[in-house]
This record gives C-alpha cells, structure tokens and sequence, in this order.
C-alpha cells in the first residue's frame, strides 16, 4: 500500500497521510461515493486550479507558522490582539485569491462539491464583507488610543473594565462650537516612569481583553477553515499525482460503478495492479474478468502466472472504489463490501511462536471474529502449510461457513484436491480462473475460466533456474 500512497504524495508526508487515511477508510454508500468520484471528475479536467487552490491553503497556514507562531507568546491582551490583526490581514489577502479564483473559474466545475464550495465563497466573500474586515481591522489598531470604562471595587480594586467605540470626530465647526463638553480628568506619566507605564500598559490589556479573545477566535476560525480546505483537497491532489504518473505510462484508468453491498458484481475490464505499474518501468497486464452473481472465485494455475497479482489488483481496486477514486482498470463494476480481509501466506519468520499451520489458523480465528455478512477475503495460498488432504480439507470447511454468511470469497491456491473438489460440485456461485501457460512454457499473466489443473508448472520453474544456473 506504501507504494501507492508514495505515488499519491510525490515526497510530501502530509499528502501521504492524508491519501492512507482517505483509501484505507473505506465507504459504503453508494451516494457518497459517486459524490466523491463527481468531485474528482472535475479536479481531473481542472488540475491547475485545484492545485492553484491547494497551495492558496498551504501558502496560509505556512504563514502562520512562520510570521506568528514563533514571534508571540500570546500571554497578554495585546499581543494576541497585533498577531490576530495581522493574521487576519493577510488572510483577508488569502480570501480575495479563492474569490477570485470562483469568479473566474466556477462555471468550469460540474460537480455537486465543487458548485456549493464556489457558491459559498462568493456569497460570503463579497466586496462589502472584505471593506467591512479592513475598516475594523484599522480600528482595532487603537492608533488614538482606546477608551475605557470601569468600575471601582472593593479596596478602590478596578472592576468590569469595558471597552468603548471611540466618538466620530468628524464633527462640523458649529456642532463643535455648540457642544457641550463634560467635564475629563486627565493625568500624564513621565516618560521615565516605567512602573505607572507598565500599569497603563495592564489597565489597556484589562479594557481590550475581551475583544482581543474575539479577534483570535476569528483568525483560528479562518484558520481552521484554510486548514480543513487542504485536508479536503490534499487526497484530491494525490489522486491528481497518480493519475499523472499511470498516463505518462500509458496506462488506463476508469471510475468504477459501485453497486449494493446484498449483490454480487465483479466484472472487470483490463484490470492490472497499480502498485506493480508504479514499480515497473512498462506496462502491467490486465485481465478482463465476468464474475457477476459470484461469491466464490477459485484462481489457480501456473507457478508465476500472475495469480497473486491479480489477487492484489482486485483488493486495491476495491479499495480505491470505495474511497471515490477511479480503478486502475479499463472498465470496473463491483459491489461494495463492508470490509476487506486478507489472508496471506507468510514467509518464515524466526519470531513466530508456532508452527506456519498454526499460526495462519490464529490469523483466521482472528479475521473470523471481526468479519460481518457482505465483506471481501482474499485468500493467497492459505493452509498450504500442511499436506494436501489436511490443507485442502481445512480450506474447504472455512469457503462453505464464508459463503453461509454471504461473505465474498477470492481464493489463489495450488491444492489442487480442494480447487477440483470445488470444480465438481458445478456451484451456481462460484467461477474457476485459471493463470495462462502458453506451450513453450512462457507465461501471459492472463486469466481465463478454466477447470483446475493437477499440475502448476513448476518444472517450467525447475528447468529456467536451473539451465540458467548451468
């Protein structure tokens, strides 16, 4: 999975963690995946702009990081009150951008996401709002000083200090003339009294305490929202990096079309594994599959056929359909599954407690107690840790209780005992795929239906190395 998440974040781990989050939490419903794939449609015809749109997200968090965040620390008043004013302004810089980036390109976007999100910035980002932003910004900078009134307490203690909007000074020379003025007690503090400055300084932070906690929670908001857009668009982004990387290979990609998770559809059209692409330098086979109306689907055959990649392709497909994305595939149409498990053979490891049958029989206890009624298991080699009657005996008893529970089941397997016991019991719901071996003994990695054979080519294996090695 690494490797596609890696192609998704070109390098950046913030992209990274956002694609292994977003493919690896799987959705069910069915609405919310074509809404999500509707999304993605647009992002591909309108790559520039949802980039343009992400870095607009970045370029404002990192200057929050950078200009404020270090500087400050936020312990009085007026110090949160300078780092939101400022903050704000260059956000309100940052907002113009996206207006702008609305006004001149909403009409391109189709989708349901892309339609409200570019409505809502041009409703509430209007002209008027942005004036109205700069014109209290201005006065919160208290250029003339603030006004502020208090109480006096108990042992002369100030007291519900509040603070007030300075009078218009645009008066006329005749409404000054005529005005009454009220009586004002002023005092002055030398400029080298540090400690009555210091309590000038203390009475201000009281007096703009309040309106400096709104300020902050007004630039965390809009911070919160610059944040949110890049997780939202951060997946959209490296699903752009991946789709960039297959075409430059050629290779072809489709949105699939989810259906219910009760039916059984698993018909697939040049299907190949993305990961296997992104690690190769050519293209991947694919294989067209018809498994419609199947819970069962036994693959055997050739040794190095392509039997297990295969197996891998369709449990990443599955997942990149159930996160919205499209399929590394020509044409693919599946159920959705309320879970995906796998179960794979493992190689030896000198920290196992127990014997290799043991240990797959734990992983299948463990799988079992977690699985429900209309997921996906992938089998790879399962049970093979024993003889043939023992391993295809066990392998059997657990494919009848999945299938009881209407549990999907994609099974790769050289016991040939349990794949032709299977085979003979002509099971409405399942289908036989079998890896290609051509008569030279060269292998096609394509699957065809096909009955399982006794052998899986192993010579073929046997007589490669070991002329090779001659």
């Amino acid at each position: 999975m690494n490797t596609l998440f890696n192609a998704m974040a070109l390098g950046d781990k913030f992209l990274f963690e956002v694609a292994r989050k977003v493919v690896l939490s799987s959705m069910s419903d069915l609405d919310a995946i074509l809404y999500r794939q509707s999304i993605l449609k647009d992002c591909l015809k309108n790559s520039l702009i949802v980039k343009d749109m992400y870095n607009i997200a970045v370029e404002s968090i990192e200057i929050e990081k950078k200009h404020y965040l270090s500087f400050f620390s936020f312990k009085y008043p007026s110090s949160i009150l300078h780092r939101s004013i400022g903050l704000l302004q260059l956000f309100v810089g940052i907002l113009k951008k996206l207006r702008g980036i609305a006004d001149s390109h909403a009409d391109k976007f189709e989708s349901e996401g892309f339609i409200r999100f570019f409505a809502m910035l041009q409703k509430e980002l209007t002209d008027e709002y942005f004036l109205h932003i700069q014109e209290h910004l201005k006065e919160l900078k208290f250029r003339e000083g603030v006004l502020i009134s208090g109480e006096l307490g108990k042992g002369n203690k100030g007291l519900h200090y509040l603070l007030h909007k300075v009078q218009d000074k645009k008066q006329s020379w005749i409404e000054r003339l005529f005005n009454r003025k009220t009586p004002d007690y002023t005092v002055y503090i030398h400029e080298r009294d540090e400690a009555g400055a210091r309590a000038l300084g203390e009475l201000k932070d009281r007096g703009i305490n309040t309106v400096a906690n709104a300020l902050a929670q007004s630039a965390d908001h809009v911070l919160d929202f610059f944040t949110m857009l890049r997780t939202e668009l951060a997946f959209y982004v490296g699903c752009l990096n991946l789709q960039e990387t297959l075409v430059q290979k050629g290779e072809p990609i489709a949105f699939p079309l989810p259906v219910a998770a009760n039916a059984r559809k698993s018909s697939f059209k040049g299907l190949y594994d993305v990961c296997l692409s992104l690690t190769i330098e050519g293209k991947v086979v694919g294989n067209d599959v018809n498994a419609d109306d199947k819970d069962l689907v036994m693959i055997t055959g050739a040794n190095q056929g392509g039997k297990s990649i295969f197996l891998r392709a369709i449990g990443l497909s599955q997942l990149m359909m159930q996160c919205g994305m499209f399929a590394p595939a020509e044409a693919f149409c599946a159920n959705v599954c309320n879970g995906l498990f796998t179960h794979y053979k493992r190689e030896e490891d000198t920290s196992m407690k127990s014997g290799k049958l043991d240990e797959e029989l734990r992983r299948m206890s463990d799988i079992i107690d977690n699985i429900s009624e209309n997921s996906m298991i992938l089998f790879n080699e399962s049970f093979a840790a024993t003889n043939e009657r023992e391993g295809s005996e066990i392998a059997r008893q657990i494919i009848y209780a999945l299938l009881e529970k209407h549990i999907k089941v994609f099974f790769v397997t050289h016991l040939y005992e349990l794949a032709h016991g299977l085979y003979e019991q002509r099971l409405e719901s399942a289908t036989f795929l079998r890896a290609e071996r051509q008569a030279d003994g060269s292998r096609t990695f394509k699957l065809t239906e096909g009955e399982p054979l006794q052998t899986s080519f192993g010579k073929d294996l046997y007589n490669r190395i070991f002329s090779n090695a001659g």
